[in-house]
């Protein structure tokens, strides 16, 4: 969990995913072309990875992947990621943090 935690805490944006998901893939794609540069973790892909998504896990995400941080704070999953995107408040969030500079 103190893995996890500091891994939330480097970057402003940070997003846990898997290159088998699809809804990881779409998520990252919003980012992407909002022009943010979201630090990216493939769990499927990185050493520890099964550990990182039972932590995941403990902190409440279901699904694991996407997992999306922002400003060290769980966003949550594809669902409220596009909630908050559909209800304009993602890009205020990410220029809050420093993400977005538009």
């Amino acid at each position: 969990m103190e893995k996890l935690q500091k891994m939330i805490s480097e970057k402003s944006v940070v997003i846990f995913s898997k290159n088998s998901c699809c809804m990881s893939h779409t998520i990252k794609t919003l980012f992407l072309d909002f022009g943010v540069n979201p630090t990216i973790y493939e769990l499927d892909e990185i050493n520890r990875g099964n550990e990182i998504e039972q932590a995941l896990a403990q902190l409440g995400c279901s699904p694991t992947v996407p997992a999306v941080f922002i400003g060290g704070q769980l966003v949550g999953g594809a669902n409220q990621v596009m909630t908050l995107h559909l209800n304009r408040s993602l890009l205020p969030m990410l220029k809050r943090v420093g993400a977005l500079w538009l």
